[in-house]
């Protein structure tokens, strides 16, 4: 298969003209140039140069390939799907904690993106899912790459951020009932995952985990 930086383009044999036959005695020889005219007026195309050689399959330079976005050559298989939610009904239980300013917020059930099952593209990660459907729903959300991770670290979603109800709050997620210890980026999904987006206001000892939130 071709790189990304190549492509192959497959000829076949109908596309190459075959070789002038020998004039007989009763032909008039042609010239070359009459040659070429009437492989032009037969083909509607330029005739391939002697010197170029066509093979099964020829390498076009790398020069002539245009990039494009990965946005713009991703397309769903339809195959693969995983189960995504998100929500914050944690803050619910210790609404004392809680920025003043953010109770408004919350919502009454706890729920800011209601379990749904949801396309994804082979080899996306938890955070390319959870950045696409919260683009798509314009539910607010805001992130950071961290170095230390190498992964993306959620800050906040729908204007919850961490800190925001006690010191040790903050976003978590979990798939299929575990939360790994290791960043949102590095979770590469598999067909049938069920992804949760967990707000923690006790490091994650009230929503079943126990390790700190750093890196989500």
């Amino acid at each position: 298969m071709p790189t990304d930086s190549q492509k192959s383009v497959s000829v076949s044999a109908d596309a190459v003209p075959s070789p002038l036959s020998e004039p007989t005695a009763d032909e008039t020889p042609t010239t070359d140039a009459e040659n070429l005219a009437a492989e032009k007026d037969h083909d509607l195309t330029e005739p391939i140069p002697e010197e170029t050689t066509i093979s099964e399959e020829t390498t076009i330079p790398e020069e002539t390939i245009t990039p494009i976005e990965p946005q713009d050559v991703i397309e769903p298989n339809g195959d693969l799907t995983c189960v995504l939610s998100v929500r914050c009904d944690s803050i619910l239980q210790h609404i004392e904690w809680l920025d003043p300013e953010k109770v408004e917020l919350v919502p009454q059930n706890g729920i800011i993106y209601a379990e749904r099952t949801v396309i994804f593209y082979e080899g996306e990660s938890v955070f390319d899912v959870l950045l696409r459907e919260m683009k798509q729903n314009r539910i607010h959300m805001e992130f950071e790459y961290t170095p230390l991770y190498n992964s993306a670290y959620i800050e906040g979603i729908s204007n919850l951020y961490e800190f925001d109800c006690g010191e040790l709050s903050g976003w978590m997620y979990r798939v299929n009932g575990w939360f790994p210890n290791y960043g949102c980026s590095q979770y590469q999904l598999k067909n049938g995952d069920r992804v949760e987006w967990l707000y923690t206001c006790d490091l994650g000892a009230d929503i079943g985990g126990s390790y700190a939130v750093s890196g989500n």
